[in-house]
């Protein structure tokens, strides 16, 4: 079990350096994939594994279906009652909750009775107070650990040093400013690439991967909640509506890859998924800009 663990393992870590580098995954052409001898064989010992495990179960079934029988045999040739021996997980369950047999149950009865229904003196299980004793010992030791010697940091300690490192990381690289005032889309394929990219690493589980919308609002139709225009979207994407549980992404994402996944969400209008949410907001209709008008003619003496 443990060699098909690591062979999964490496089949899904060869997969995700052969996806890094930009060839095609698996799922798109299994057949032709490189590693698709390598999953072939993981599901053969899968397969062969499970057909052990099946057969070993029904073979240890017969095994003692044949020694209840010659059991029961042996105690009617002797004229005494056959008494079923308790198998090795009847005996485990016993000693995990210490339960009184139902004969035995007169022993541990109480005098008092409710409305008739007596209650019986039974011990609490090992299992249950051994969890018990657990969480009080791991209760002293994450005391210690966490708030007396500061040995390791806690969940919002680990949460401000990452933050921490993502600034200074963002404040290393070289960033591009987008005014939103004057933003205008454009279809240019390769930030509508790029765009894609943010937009089904942070967007898609919300919004499904094809714009169609799932816990958020459809983004290919043309009713919007916040502005269908290049500029309402970069900025409900920079700011985030916290109260509908979108967060702000501006401490996240880079003001191009905010712009980015704009101009992809933008390039989805129109494509009307199959199974798409239903119409939320109001109908945007996109601003038509003026035609430019020419001058008007100027008659000179010459055309005279």
């Amino acid at each position: 079990m443990s060699f098909l663990l690591l062979l999964t393992s490496i089949g899904l870590y060869a997969q995700d350096e052969t996806v890094a580098e930009g060839t095609s995954g698996f799922w798109s052409d299994p057949m032709n994939h490189p590693l698709f001898p390598l999953y072939a064989l993981t599901a053969f010992i899968f397969l062969v594994v499970l057909v052990v495990v099946v057969v070993a179960f029904y073979l240890i079934k017969v095994l003692n279906l044949l020694i209840e029988r010659a059991a029961m045999e042996r105690a009617e040739r002797l004229g005494g009652p056959y008494v079923p021996a308790k198998t090795g997980w009847q005996k485990l369950m016993q000693r995990l909750t210490r339960s009184t047999p139902v004969e035995k149950e007169a022993d541990i009865m109480l005098d008092h009775s409710y409305d008739g229904i007596r209650e019986l003196d039974n011990h609490l299980p090992p299992w249950w107070t051994w969890l018990f004793y657990a969480t009080i010992i791991w209760s002293v030791g994450y005391m210690i650990v966490y708030h007396v010697t500061d040995s390791l940091p806690l969940s919002i300690e680990e949460y401000q040093a990452d933050v921490e490192k993502v600034q200074k990381l963002r404040a290393s690289q070289e960033v591009v400013q987008i005014d939103e005032n004057t933003l205008e889309y454009t279809d240019d394929a390769e930030l509508i690439s790029k765009g894609k990219e943010v937009y089904m690493s942070n967007c898609a589980s919300c919004h499904r991967n094809d714009g169609g919308g799932g816990v958020g609002p459809n983004l290919a139709d043309d009713y919007w909640l916040h502005g269908g225009s290049i500029k309402n979207i970069y900025a409900t994407i920079k700011n985030g509506v916290p109260e509908k549980g979108m967060i702000s992404w501006a401490p996240i994402l880079k003001p191009e890859e905010m712009r980015d996944a704009a101009f992809f969400i933008m390039s989805l209008r129109g494509t009307s998924p199959a199974g798409g949410k239903e119409p939320q907001g109001e109908l945007y209709t996109p601003e038509q800009k003026p035609a430019e008008t020419k001058p008007d003619s100027v008659v000179t003496e010459a055309s005279l």
